[in-house]
């Protein structure tokens, strides 16, 4: 059943994201008077078309995932025919720059208005907090909840904790039955003591285990710092997430191209897709993940991706919004039409390559999985 559940949510979220998106450009065209010749729900070829309003036909198509907008004369090579009245080249530069935009535009829409319903009723934990500093200062503010506890990031050879069995990248539960929450409750509680008995949490699945450690001047031959052990967010007022919702907006956005920055500087140099990129398999476990978690945990997944979208649409590269834009605001520089042609033959080998790196990113997707 949850195989099922998985399947259902990765093909709505991937439809809704794009028809959102193709919803932002539909919207512009038609407000700047650019006639839309065809929505399409899916990818061609058409199966059924579904009705006509105005001169817009609406189709479905076969493939069952997103979806296009159809501009009237904007893959048209013929000069006359491509600044026909109501076309996409005959309209103004700021119409075409809007009309562009307006995909991206509505997926950082629906990224931030997720965003915001997240840290109001659902209770969000913001990401944007670099630093265990950085929370506990959050929490001071009454902004989250936080528990911390005490982390052992190395342990040191032939030390006490290490005869003892210790592994690095445990947590220090309890030192002689009393709770510990930050390194300097170790420290106190180890003075004096030639030997202390450790309540640790070791692994992915928390297993509690009991250990007996002999130490040395007091010291146990560990390195230790703070971390989030439990956290958590009260309600919030809107006006409250929505500031939450700004940052976390502009967080997301960094990490989205410096991500993208590091695919492209990996695959020049080293030749392999690096750690934290994914693709549509990569998409399709996190869905899965998130629909075990809850619904809020599924709307969080569909608000990242919303504004990963916007930012890959937004780039300056063929085939994309971005690539489409850098030739209106080219033909707005010079003041002269580009050669259609040759705009059509960059997009197109845009497109290629944007296969091409689907499938890379797909394939080591699936690498990972086994």
């Amino acid at each position: 059943m949850t195989l099922l559940i998985t399947v259902v949510a990765f093909v709505l979220l991937l439809t809704l994201l794009i028809i959102i998106h193709e919803l932002g450009h539909f919207a512009a065209a038609k407000f700047f008077g650019v006639e839309v010749e065809e929505f399409g729900f899916g990818l061609p070829p058409r199966a059924k078309t579904l009705f006509t309003r105005g001169k817009t036909v609406f189709s479905l198509n076969w493939i069952p995932f997103g979806g296009f907008v159809r501009l009237k004369g904007e893959n048209e090579v013929d000069a006359e025919k491509r600044f026909e009245q109501g076309s996409f080249a005959s309209a103004s530069f700021h119409a075409r720059i809007l009309i562009l935009c307006g995909g991206v535009l509505m997926n950082f829409l629906l990224a931030f208005s997720l965003l915001t319903l997240g840290f109001s009723v659902g209770r969000w934990v913001p990401n944007f907090y670099q630093s265990i500093e950085e929370m506990q200062e959050a929490s001071a503010r009454g902004e989250i909840f936080l528990e911390t506890g005490v982390y052992i990031s190395d342990v040191l050879p032939g030390g006490p904790a290490a005869k003892a069995g210790i592994v690095k990248e445990s947590a220090i539960q309890s030192i002689d039955g009393v709770p510990v929450t930050s390194p300097v409750d170790v420290v106190e509680f180890q003075k004096g003591k030639s030997r202390v008995t450790y309540v640790l949490m070791e692994g992915e699945k928390k297993t509690s285990r009991t250990v007996v450690v002999t130490l040395e001047d007091g010291k146990s031959g560990i390195a230790i710092s703070p971390f989030a052990a439990k956290l958590s967010a009260p309600l919030r007022p809107v006006l409250t997430a929505v500031k939450l919702s700004k940052k976390e907006t502009v967080f997301m956005t960094v990490q989205t191209v410096h991500g993208i920055l590091n695919l492209f500087r990996s695959l020049a140099t080293k030749g392999h897709v690096p750690e934290g990129i994914t693709g549509i398999v990569g998409i399709a476990v996190l869905t899965y993940s998130s629909v075990q978690e809850g619904f809020m945990t599924y709307l969080r997944l569909v608000a990242l991706l919303s504004l990963s979208l916007a930012i890959l649409n937004i780039l300056p590269l063929p085939a994309l919004d971005g690539g489409r834009l850098l030739f209106v605001l080219i033909e707005m520089i010079i003041r002269r039409p580009l050669n259609q042609r040759f705009e059509l033959m960059v997009n197109a080998g845009g497109f290629f390559l944007l296969i091409a790196l689907i499938i890379i990113i797909t394939f080591n997707d699936v690498i990972h999985l086994f």
